[in-house]
């Protein structure tokens, strides 16, 4: 099971998240991110227990990979002394993130590395650390936090390797934090700079950032490389393009992670064509 390719995108809850892992199996998807509750609010959500469970069933009965997405406002960077309301309510609403995805039987949730304007970046980074540490306090289940890095649209922060693995490094249970890995952000912020980029991951293993990543989303970007916009594209549809793609997913690591697509669907409604399409791009990298 750990050398499978789990290939799907970003589906909608509405009908629950048991309807959403049946909904990944229709398609033909192996792994699938939904967002636990109303992506653009931080109200802590009674969730139903019965429903989650039909989720983590379903999933393992096909082989499918789920992964939560945390609501848009959860800003991890925000400061306990600045704006104590705020920071409670992102402390609160991620704790709940984390239960609803351990309920589902996803890997984990995904949550942005976090925004912070003021002038002192270091307490920008003193802020994510403190809120991940309260947010896992106690802890006990299998879902992890996976921080996402960022395309710098909304300032410096979470754009390199290292700020990422150094995060992880100075919080108090690092092995219940990963990565995600968006594609589109990466290649926007200049972290990964798409085709021709042979020091990546080479510097990610170096790093220890490999070893704990989770999840990739896998999107193309509708901007050109350093653009610091964050703009998804369909895979093969934008900047970082096939080549690119072929280029990333060549790594054997990469390949085994579950993949996810956040942008517009085919014309079926549905990620199947842009899942074939990667499957293809990867079949064409194996040896015959």
């Amino acid at each position: 099971m750990a050398d499978k390719i789990r290939i799907g995108g970003h589906l909608s809850i509405r009908g629950g998240y048991g309807k959403a892992a049946e909904e990944a199996r229709l398609h033909c998807a192996g792994a699938f991110q939904y967002f636990p509750k109303n992506p653009r609010s931080l109200a802590v959500k009674d969730y139903d227990k019965r429903d989650a469970f039909r989720c983590k069933e379903i999933s393992l009965k096909h082989g499918i990979v789920s992964v939560a997405h945390t609501p848009y406002p959860s800003n991890l960077a925000i400061g306990q002394e600045e704006n104590g309301g705020q920071y409670a309510a992102v402390v609160s609403s991620l704790r709940n993130d984390l239960e609803i995805a351990e309920s589902c039987g996803s890997v984990g949730i995904v949550v942005h590395f976090g925004t912070y304007k003021k002038r002192n970046p270091l307490q920008g980074y003193q802020n994510i650390i403190q809120c991940i540490n309260e947010v896992l306090s106690g802890w006990r289940g299998t879902a992890k936090l996976l921080i996402e890095n960022q395309a710098g649209d909304h300032g410096m922060m979470g754009m390199t390797l290292e700020e990422m693995v150094q995060i992880r490094d100075l919080c108090q249970a690092p092995d219940s934090i990963g990565f995600c890995l968006d594609s589109c952000h990466a290649f926007a912020s200049g972290m990964w700079r798409g085709e021709n980029d042979a020091d990546f991951i080479p510097r990610a293993e170096q790093l220890g950032y490999l070893a704990a990543l989770e999840v990739i989303h896998l999107n193309d970007s509708r901007y050109p490389v350093l653009s610091r916009k964050d703009r998804h594209a369909r895979v093969g549809q934008g900047f970082i393009g096939k080549a690119g793609f072929r280029s990333l997913l060549s790594h054997p690591v990469i390949r085994t992670k579950p993949m996810i697509m956040e942008s517009e669907s085919g014309e079926d409604g549905t990620y199947l064509e842009d899942i074939n399409r990667v499957f293809e791009w990867i079949e064409a990298e194996q040896p015959e």
